[in-house]
């Protein structure tokens, strides 16, 4: 796509590439606002008036405009300049944490800065460069405002809340369908893979059966996830994200097991796969401490006896065949 260099615009267009900006940049707090409502209202509130502010900019820029040039004002956008940074849509990024949205945030003011302090030095007209000069002058205070909105609205006690509440979102959004699908995977595939593994005393047989579990169950297991529900009232976010964590957990706890069979060796690759199984119930444990508060010994407990009751369950009927 053609772009033109920042050095060959002239006034007019600098000064209406300046107003796109503005708009953008107001959209984005708004957008950036709307996504924190529900959740992280405190920081919400500090974009909503970093969005005012930018809407203060944009109809400064747009009346001088008006007096120097007109009333048509051409649409030139951040993607027609180069020098720009590529600036996502959040819908596109989400789920965005906190910090993740307070440093885009600060990319974005120092990146209009930067634009303000260049257009004011290209500029020939006194009005103009005013005004560029000015709001290069308020972009740098902006960071000074925002510590003093983070100050006024992000009380230790509610950045500690704020920061709990995404904890739980992460977990309820990410850790709960990844552990679903990583113990499925685990466990579940214990049974066919030693039953072949033991039924044929072959790695390369183990091997296939070991794959087409784990593939079909991942695949199986993201389709329910995603089917379950759209996240609308539970609050557990995208259905295709979590479909896609809990698939891939749950491939990911089939094939654990199942790549020593690469191993020709049947008694070495039975003797590692072994060994995976117990890395994978403890992990499984480790997680379920980590995230889901349930103390160590007792999440231990609950998915060793699992996985041994299904490890032996292969194990039998691989012995009988």
């Amino acid at each position: 796509m053609s772009m033109r260099n920042f050095s060959d615009l002239n006034e007019q267009e600098v000064l209406a590439l300046a107003i796109s900006l503005e708009e953008d940049d107001e959209r984005t707090y708004d957008n950036y606002a709307h996504f924190l409502d529900t959740n992280y209202p405190d920081t919400a509130s500090i974009f909503h008036t970093m969005s005012a502010e930018e809407a203060g900019h944009r109809r400064r820029l747009i009346e001088l405009y008006q007096k120097r040039f007109g009333e048509f004002i051409p649409m030139i956008r951040r993607n027609d300049v180069r020098g720009f940074m590529h600036r996502p849509s959040i819908w596109l990024g989400q789920p965005l944490g906190l910090e993740k949205i307070r440093e885009r945030a600060e990319a974005m003011e120092m990146e209009s800065l930067r634009f303000y302090r260049r257009a004011a030095r290209q500029t020939k007209d006194a009005s103009l460069r005013q005004l560029f000069d000015d709001l290069a002058s308020e972009e740098r205070r902006h960071e000074s405002k925002a510590e003093a909105l983070v100050e006024k609205h992000l009380t230790p006690e509610v950045r500690e809340e704020e920061d709990e509440r995404e904890r739980k979102l992460f977990v309820l959004q990410v850790i709960q369908p990844g552990l679903a699908g990583l113990m499925d995977g685990s466990v579940s595939t214990l049974a066919p893979i030693f039953a072949a593994a033991f039924a044929t005393r072959q790695s390369h047989d183990a091997l296939l059966v070991g794959l087409a579990a784990s593939l079909g169950a991942g695949i199986s297991m993201a389709f329910a996830e995603a089917a379950s529900d759209n996240g609308s009232l539970t609050g557990r976010g995208s259905p295709v994200l979590r479909g896609a964590v809990t698939g891939a957990m749950t491939a990911l706890g089939g094939l654990g097991h199942t790549l020593p069979f690469f191993i020709p060796d049947f008694h070495i690759a039975l003797s590692v796969a072994i060994v995976v199984v117990v890395f994978e119930l403890i992990t499984i444990s480790w997680i379920r401490n980590r995230y889901m508060d349930t103390p160590f010994l007792n999440a231990a407990f609950q998915v060793v006896v699992g996985g041994v009751l299904v490890f032996l369950t292969g194990i039998f009927i691989g012995g009988a065949g």
